[in-house]
């Protein structure tokens, strides 16, 4: 008998953490990117999908903390704490940064995708939370679930069909 496993979705700009069994998705990376933080002992993890690589590119006081990725990041990081976490044990993995738009003359505003992952780099690094592994770049969509009990990362693309890191 196969068990069925209850899947946290997040949405675009959205954050949430899951608890073994369960597992944790977001769709829709483009040029965004999906944060995996998870702790391989208490099997928690949280999932962040970030647009945009910094806050300071809010067009107003009153935004969607998980939109960009320091705001982003800090809240999943509270978030995790307040379930008992400790950040030296969080480790990091992250896919997505695409850039989705072929434009010849592409100046460094419209390269979204390697501004997210620089920025997601910057801030763990920060942080000191090792990042494990990473599937950015390209010029794919990806669709990403978190599987706590194996702490894999599962990357679906129409490209390439299913990897995992």
């Amino acid at each position: 008998m196969t068990q069925v496993t209850e899947v946290v979705k997040v949405g675009i700009a959205d954050l949430n953490i899951a608890k073994h069994p369960q597992t944790i998705m977001t769709a829709g990376l483009g040029s965004c990117i999906g944060l995996i933080l998870y702790d391989e002992t208490s099997k928690i993890a949280g999932l962040v999908h970030v647009m945009l690589p910094d806050s300071s590119m809010a067009r107003n006081k009153s935004f969607k903390e998980a939109k960009f990725a320091d705001t982003g990041i800090e809240a999943l990081l509270s978030l995790l704490e307040k379930e008992g976490v400790r950040k030296s044990r969080l480790k990091a993995k992250m896919a997505g940064g695409a850039q989705m738009f072929n434009t010849a003359n592409s100046s460094e505003m419209m390269r979204i995708g390697y501004r997210n992952a620089e920025a997601v780099r910057a801030i763990l690094k920060e942080h000191k939370i090792p990042l494990i592994a990473e599937d950015c770049g390209g010029n794919k969509g990806r669709t990403v679930e978190f599987l706590l009990d194996q702490s894999l990362l599962k990357i679906r693309t129409i490209q390439e069909g299913v990897t995992y890191i």
